[in-house]
């Protein structure tokens, strides 16, 4: 029974489901680039290149291995608009029984896929992804009857069924969770290893070519591309990490520095997410490091959260909570995103780095993430759908299972808590602990008033009052509001006009 097997472009993983099901001798693997695909939201041209060349070195692994591959090339004739249309032409050129692929990560393409037995009058099985650390049904059988989805309580969960840093039945070290650990402010004159750089080969330098001329007026810069776009690299840049930033990375992983914009991150999402490097191998080579006593606990589990209690996390509540879930709007932010996220051009100075360095590297960690352009459009009203297609734009590491959560549930609570058990708001004073930013900007973060005043001090308590009605009776948030309440009624004026004034200028 011949098949024709539909890679899809975040599915570059040699023990791919749908491979295993295959016959190198009857079937045929599609892998194609469209326009759909491409352009879908604004990709940062990294993320392109990134994403195309990946694949087209994952399509020459596979012929290399013995199979028939069938890849269309962005730039081949003709150009298909969407991957039904090069399914259909593909299916057009041959014989076969059947269409067989693994799920997609999406919702946008689990329903084009879903109309493919109509449109085709043929069997399309569709598998499960088994990539990740758990099955789907494992959130799903968690998350039943519960009133809150929290995830620490998932991770937990996680960690007992996997085993991973668990010992003799207890969390490693004694405790789930050494966060309080994790939040030391970083210095410059600390030792910083940089991300591992691998010069473009032949096929990437086609793909930066075709990327700089068709989406020239893209996001982002395309020069000084250093991704890994084969499984061989990014083994190598998983070893990297584990020897050189893994033993710093609990100590530093929410601080912020403008001459080091990777610290002591492991940069590794994006290989992970496109399928290059397992997350259950990571997770378990970095357990080794504890075990042999390279790395400390909070290190080790800092770092293993983030992949078994948040990724996979996110990816229950994204597909629990299906299509609607990025159009979510708890506070009713409408606010348009302000020209800054995409120029970088403003006096604030940790939205200029932050900004400065995802136009560069499509790459900014965690922290800066949520913590700057996130906290930023949450204080100041933004559009929650807007902010949405932003970050799904410019980080080469995301896809919406994985982004949106991050930024609708956890930065922005769009999701009226379905995520965060309240806001993650902060005034400048959390920038300026956490970083070194506030030193070389324009406005004074001790300053709350005055046209001179950090701009996240006034949004930050404006925040609070134009969503009063709806956070005032978290319990968490019970003892800001009172802080609010004692302060004198004419700096609760001027702070109030400060933010309007701010708010006016964007």
């Amino acid at each position: 029974m011949a098949q024709l097997i539909l890679v899809l472009g975040d599915q570059l993983t040699r023990n791919l489901a749908s491979l295993r099901t295959g016959k190198k001798a009857e079937d045929l693997i599609l892998m194609a680039e469209v326009e759909s695909e491409a352009g879908y939201v604004w990709h940062h041209k990294k993320k392109l290149a990134f994403v195309f060349s990946a694949m087209r070195h994952f399509a020459k692994a596979l012929e290399q291995d013995g199979w028939s591959v069938r890849y269309h090339r962005l730039d081949d004739d003709p150009v298909f608009s969407c991957l039904t249309d090069a399914v259909e032409n593909a299916l057009s050129a041959g014989t076969f029984d059947q269409v067989t692929l693994v799920e997609a990560g999406e919702h946008r393409l689990r329903d084009e896929i879903a109309t493919w037995p109509d449109r085709f009058d043929l069997p399309v099985r569709v598998l499960e992804d088994d990539r990740f650390i758990m099955p789907r049904s494992d959130f799903e059988d968690w998350a039943r009857g519960r009133d809150t989805l929290r995830m620490e309580y998932f991770y937990r969960d996680a960690r007992r069924k996997t085993g991973l840093l668990i010992e003799n039945g207890k969390p490693a070290g004694g405790q789930w969770n050494f966060d309080k650990e994790n939040r030391k402010p970083a210095k410059p004159d600390l030792f910083m290893p940089d991300v591992p750089r691998f010069k473009p080969d032949a096929i990437t330098r086609d793909v930066i070519d075709m990327v700089g001329a068709r989406f020239s007026d893209n996001f982002g810069t395309i020069e000084d591309f250093w991704f890994a776009v084969t499984r061989e690299d990014a083994e190598a840049a998983l070893d990297q990490f584990l020897k050189q930033a893994l033993p710093c990375f609990g100590d530093y992983q929410d601080a912020m520095l403008t001459g080091s914009r990777f610290l002591y991150h492991s940069v590794l999402a994006q290989y992970i997410n496109i399928g290059l490097l397992d997350p259950r191998d990571v997770c378990e080579r970095a357990e080794a490091e504890y075990a042999a006593g390279r790395a400390p606990i909070n290190a080790v589990e800092g770092f293993i959260r983030q992949l078994l209690g948040w990724r996979e996390y996110v990816r229950g509540i994204y597909m629990r909570e299906g299509p609607d879930y990025v159009r979510r709007n708890a506070l009713k932010a409408s606010r348009p995103l302000p020209d800054f996220y995409w120029t970088g051009e403003t006096g604030m100075a940790c939205i200029a780095a932050v900004v400065t360095q995802t136009r560069e590297e499509a790459y900014a960690h965690h922290i800066q993430r949520l913590m700057v352009t996130g906290n930023f459009a949450l204080l100041a009203g933004i559009d929650p759908h807007a902010v949405h297609e932003w970050y799904l734009a410019v980080y080469a590491d995301a896809y919406e299972w994985v982004e949106a959560p991050n930024v609708i549930g956890m930065a922005l609570y769009a999701d009226g808590g379905l995520l965060a058990s309240k806001p993650y708001a902060a005034s400048g004073a959390y920038i300026d602990r956490m970083s070194d930013y506030c030193g070389g900007c324009r406005y004074k973060v001790g300053e709350k008033t005055g046209d001179d005043a950090c701009p996240f001090n006034a949004l930050y308590w404006n925040f609070l009052v134009e969503n009063e009605d709806v956070l005032r009776g978290n319990p968490r948030m019970g003892l800001i509001y009172a802080n609010w309440d004692k302060q004198d009624p004419g700096r609760k004026a001027a702070i109030r006009r400060r933010a309007g004034a701010f708010l006016d200028s964007l």
